[in-house]
């Protein structure tokens, strides 16, 4: 049973941060720092190599299930902290069933405590909502699955992920046009800022694209850009609604942050590696992680190979790899954390990687283009 647990992980994890939040200050901080030491720390000693069989994949599919309503309330709630125009019947509840104060609880959160809510918050929208999406948008035939996704990717106003990923980047990964592989040596900020641009371009050609081969209207509910814009922004007016223009400003800060991690996720998943135009996608055109915490908080996007090789795979049936793909020196968090934080040291640590993907991975082709660069 264990096996299945381990997947509701970041369930559990989002729903463990409102009794530390309920504590008042410091918490906040402290959660976060717990939350961070034990991926960091806990990837460093504990490998995931292990191919498991599983006999009910409708508890692992309810593991993801379960993200939306979480992250739906657990939004609310974290935004509600900035938010100086709450209803009356909430800061009520909060004193009649939980004996809470709410405005002295918001009242004592220091400086320190917001960042690492507003932290926190993009990184449980980067991975309840984001990352367990992108294993249900892959599951194109299934109207159920592409909904609850659709859904999931809404609260980071990011549709265009359900189309440019599957679309886009799986056809053009480590090829130049490709805006989500990082190329060696590129600024992680400005690969970034590019990523969230040119997907964007992306995304509404391909769906263009589509409409004019099924000679559908370009601006209509077919528009499958246009309807995700507003799923987002039927959230947004939720949050303007519930409370006020400053915490639908702090909501719209959190969905950015969350892209930005899911775009930092995007450079270190292909970074530096290439491949030559037309030929099929290989095991060595993507970075691995075997490492516990990153596979079960990422859904085994860790895998990363093996998702490329067959994305018809579901999450629980990919195989970690060792010898026949490159592996990341640290798990994904780590890896998250130095490219955004140091990248000087994230460029410094890839440099030897990247020198032994050239010997030990790549084609004579790939080997004269990367000179060539």
């Amino acid at each position: 049973m264990l096996k299945y647990v381990k997947y509701f992980s970041p369930s559990f994890t989002a729903i463990m941060l409102v009794p530390f939040y309920l504590q008042g200050a410091f918490y906040p901080t402290i959660y976060l720092l717990i939350f961070s030491s034990i991926l960091l720390i806990g990837d460093l000693y504990i490998k995931d190599t292990e191919v498991q069989k599983f006999s009910y994949p409708s508890i692992l599919n309810f593991s993801i299930y379960i993200n939306l309503p979480i992250l739906f309330i657990l939004t609310f709630f974290i935004v509600s902290i900035f938010s100086n125009e709450l209803p009356f019947w909430y800061i009520n509840a909060f004193k009649t069933i939980l004996n809470i104060d709410f405005i002295q609880l918001k009242e004592s959160f220091i400086l320190i405590d917001k960042i690492s809510i507003i932290i926190h918050a993009g990184l449980q929208i980067g991975s309840l909502g984001i990352v367990a999406a992108h294993e249900l948008v892959h599951r194109k035939n299934d109207k159920f699955d592409m909904f609850v996704g659709n859904w999931l990717l809404s609260f980071s106003w990011d549709c265009n992920f359900a189309i440019e990923h599957v679309y886009g980047h799986h056809k053009n990964v480590c090829l130049n046009k490709d805006p989500a592989s990082a190329k060696r040596g590129e600024n992680i900020y400005w690969f970034i800022l590019r990523g969230i641009v040119n997907e964007q371009i992306s995304g509404w050609e391909i769906e263009l694209n589509r409409l004019r081969r099924k000679k559908m209207n370009l601006f209509s509910i077919h528009n499958r850009m246009i309807t995700g814009y507003m799923r987002s922004l039927s959230i947004t007016i939720l949050m303007f609604m519930f409370t006020g223009l400053f915490g639908m400003f702090i909501f719209l800060l959190c969905s950015l942050l969350s892209k930005v991690f899911l775009e930092a996720i995007n450079y270190i998943e292909h970074y530096g590696l290439v491949r030559e135009t037309g030929k099929p996608v290989r095991m060595r055109h993507s970075w691995n992680s075997n490492h516990f915490f990153s596979s079960i908080y990422l859904y085994n996007v860790t895998r990363h190979s093996d998702h490329h090789r067959n994305t018809n795979l579901k999450f629980w049936e990919l195989k970690p790899t060792d010898q026949a793909a490159p592996m990341l020196p640290y798990g994904y968090l780590m890896m998250l954390y130095l490219s955004l934080f140091i990248p000087y040291l994230y460029k410094r640590v890839m440099k030897k990687e990247l020198l032994n993907w050239d010997q030990n991975h790549a084609n004579d082709f790939e080997r004269n283009l990367v000179n060539s660069l």
